[in-house]
């Protein structure tokens, strides 16, 4: 396996990063803006920032094909910024929520986006070609808490979102004249606006940090402050699942999953190590660290001579600096997002934390 690409940006939180589809632009979300990097050899330089919201920003996202970023903050408020020659021209949306908004990410037609919130409710957005702006349209019922994640189904109707009540569920967001009529799915059949189909309650309650569907969306996976990762398997329209399968690990919780391919799941979050996970609707298990054993930093570790051992205690107190983690990431992991695919699997990740460094993982 391919050592990791790491990029050390600066040392800051990253809330949340998206590449571009060449990859060669990366945005991530540094405290109130959006940095804009472009890949020149090796490294990522800065070449642009994006301002406009005046508290943090929650959530970045590239639309793969048009290139358009939509971003949003706990300002309330979420920005559509297409390129033009002047720069990079910013759209207001009009979300109309009260609270801050959490994370945001387009569908996969680009034709909208999803953005949560503390006002418990999402927002799915679109654009009125009349009034030429952005709007929204809400979804509420039953959500009882704060979104804290979005993701969308491939076929861009369905839409799953984890909360802080626990549950991580999944929506209708079709909206008329903007979304062509979805295929029949084990979800469901007719798909109404904000219809819920379907409602999964962690089993302790717990926060749910990430929710992804898997890459023929027949599958649904979520990721709980239990340290759990729940996948569900929908077995029909108001029928319950055919599966569920909860598997409790021993590590930190997770803040993040992917799924690399039908059978395997990766996830990452405060253990600042990523892990993979095998399995189909009769079981799923942890299948270990994406880092390998012998990591840089541990070989370093020789033995002291006895007089260096000595002096390093007078000096320090302790006989070894102990202030770095054997891992890549020295703090947790925020997000983890497909970077590259390819035959139907996703060959390369990219993973952002708290640490400030951006993370090219090839599975």
């Amino acid at each position: 396996m391919a050592p990791p690409e790491v990029h050390h940006l600066f040392h800051h939180p990253i809330a949340d990063h998206s590449f571009s589809a060449d990859r060669q632009t990366l945005a991530v979300a540094r405290e109130n803006n959006i940095e804009l990097y472009q890949r020149s050899g090796g490294k990522f330089q800065l070449k642009d920032e994006l301002t406009g919201h005046d508290k943090t920003v929650t959530g970045v996202d590239i639309a793969p094909n048009s290139g358009k970023i939509v971003t949003c903050s706990q300002d309330r408020n979420a920005y559509v910024w297409e390129p033009s020659a002047q720069g990079w021209k910013p759209t207001l949306v009009l979300l109309r929520i009260n609270r801050a908004a959490t994370c945001v990410r387009w569908a996969p037609s680009e034709t909208k986006f999803a953005v949560g919130s503390g006002a418990r409710l999402i927002p799915v957005c679109y654009f009125e070609e009349e009034d030429n702006w952005w709007v929204s349209k809400h979804l509420k019922k039953p959500i009882r808490s704060t979104i804290t994640t979005v993701a969308w189904h491939p076929n861009s109707v369905l839409l799953a979102a984890g909360s802080t009540d626990g549950h991580a569920r999944v929506f209708s967001s079709f909206i008329k004249g903007v979304d062509a009529r979805p295929e029949a799915s084990p979800w469901g059949e007719r798909l109404p606006f904000n219809t819920v189909c379907g409602e999964f309650l962690n089993n302790t309650a717990g926060w749910i940090h990430s929710v992804a569907f898997s890459p023929s969306g027949n599958a649904l996976a979520f990721a709980g402050h239990d340290s759990s990762i729940t996948v569900v398997y929908p077995a029909g329209a108001d029928q319950p699942p055919s599966a569920v399968i909860s598997l409790s690990t021993q590590l930190l919780p997770f803040m993040s999953l992917v799924w690399s391919t039908e059978s395997e799941i990766i996830a990452a979050g405060y253990n600042c190590e990523a892990y993979r996970f095998h399995g189909s609707e009769q079981g799923w298990q942890i299948a270990g660290s994406l880092e390998t054993k012998g990591r840089p930093g541990v070989q370093d570790h020789r033995e002291e001579s006895a007089f260096n051992m000595f002096k390093q205690m007078d000096l320090k107190g302790k006989t070894t600096d102990d202030t770095k983690l054997k891992t890549v990431h020295q703090n947790t992991i925020s997000t983890i997002r497909s970077f590259e695919e390819g035959g139907g699997a996703v060959s390369k990740i990219s993973s952002t934390g708290v640490d400030g460094r951006v993370v090219i993982w090839t599975l």
